[in-house]
């Protein structure tokens, strides 16, 4: 407990926060989003609140929000190593460690975030996809809602109005998909995006309604083609030698903060929040294009159902034999999963 103790020491020092618990009962939460968003306050402060209560305080969560403990693309390995107890974190920051997971950001699994959320628990709780986290505690996870195009200056209509921009690509399969439809991805996390767009690195980006918001970039996008050719992934996990060393009561009060229910329980927020941002959108009079049906659209379907064909053509490829039935899995827990 005493390396434990430095480390919580050396983290103090350096964001100036105090320490308000001893060091084997403070879990240190790392996370993107702001301090001041609906999904610190909603989903992580209400968890760390219901872990202190079932604990009887014997577990304190201390949260750093925004990067201040780990960089984005960091976040994963910062659990593995210890630098963080726990991590929220989107798995495409973490390019190719998830390729599994990242089935479910395809076009046409998920629907909104509450069944995008279900599917990806099931996925894990099934072990279609649990052995890529072999190395950390998983607490849960869930999605955001689906992923739209969002421009400074462009008002997209069809695919081709996507020839040679600059879009910013949260993962992976986003960037193949944008690849197919003619844009030129660029990979950055999240918090970085609104000074990219306003320098002009980049000409637009790919964001759910809730990031619009959180993020502030309703500010600068004034056009919006709301076509869902992705959506976002997101695991909230634990150091594995943290977990063990904890007692059994306190490995049951964490046991019961985790899975489905909290799943669930930040699937709803980011619903909310999408309904949220579009309403900014509107009310700031931006022009919103609407295509929900993409694969059933004979211009939008062609390049989406050729970057979901590439995707899993690709993981074949690596060796993983098992993708083609991960995303049947996938399509099939849509139903069940339906909201």
């Amino acid at each position: 407990m005493k390396k434990l103790l430095s480390r919580y020491l050396l983290a103090a020092s350096i964001t100036g926060l105090s320490i308000t618990a001893t060091a084997d009962t403070t879990l240190r939460l790392a996370h993107l989003w702001p301090a001041t968003s609906a999904v610190q306050k909603e989903i992580f402060e209400t968890w760390a609140q219901s872990v202190q209560e079932a604990s009887a305080g014997e577990l304190q969560v201390e949260i750093y929000p925004s990067q201040t403990l780990s960089k984005s693309n960091k976040a994963y390995d910062a659990v593995v190593n210890g630098i963080a107890d726990i991590s929220v974190t989107l798995q495409g920051y973490t390019a190719g460690r998830f390729p599994l997971s990242e089935i479910v950001q395809l076009p046409g699994v998920a629907h909104n975030a509450p069944q995008g959320a279900c599917i990806l628990q099931s996925l894990y709780d099934n072990g279609a996809i649990a052995q890529e986290y072999s190395d950390t505690h998983v607490l849960f996870m869930f999605t955001t809602g689906p992923g739209y195009l969002h421009t400074r200056d462009t008002d997209i209509q069809s695919p081709k109005d996507l020839e040679g921009l600059r879009i910013r690509r949260p993962s992976e399969v986003a960037g193949e998909m944008l690849s197919s439809m003619g844009a030129q991805p660029v990979g950055m996390p999240a918090p970085e995006i609104y000074s990219a767009m306003q320098r002009g690195v980049v000409d637009g980006l790919s964001f759910p309604w809730e990031a619009m918001k959180v993020f502030r970039i309703n500010e600068l996008a004034n056009y919006h083609m709301q076509v869902p050719y992705y959506t976002g992934i997101i695991v909230a996990t634990m150091n594995k030698g943290v977990y063990q060393s904890l007692s059994p009561e306190m490995k049951t009060v964490i046991d019961n903060n985790s899975g489905m229910k909290w799943a669930m329980t930040a699937g709803n927020v980011f619903n909310r929040l999408d309904e949220e941002g579009r309403q900014e959108a509107i009310d700031l009079g931006h022009t919103i294009r609407v295509m929900d049906d993409p694969l059933n659209d004979a211009q939008w379907s062609v390049p989406l159902k050729q970057g979901t064909k590439n995707y899993l053509n690709t993981l074949q490829q690596r060796g993983l034999e098992t993708a083609q039935d991960v995303y049947q899995s996938a399509l099939d827990l849509r139903q069940s999963c339906a909201s």
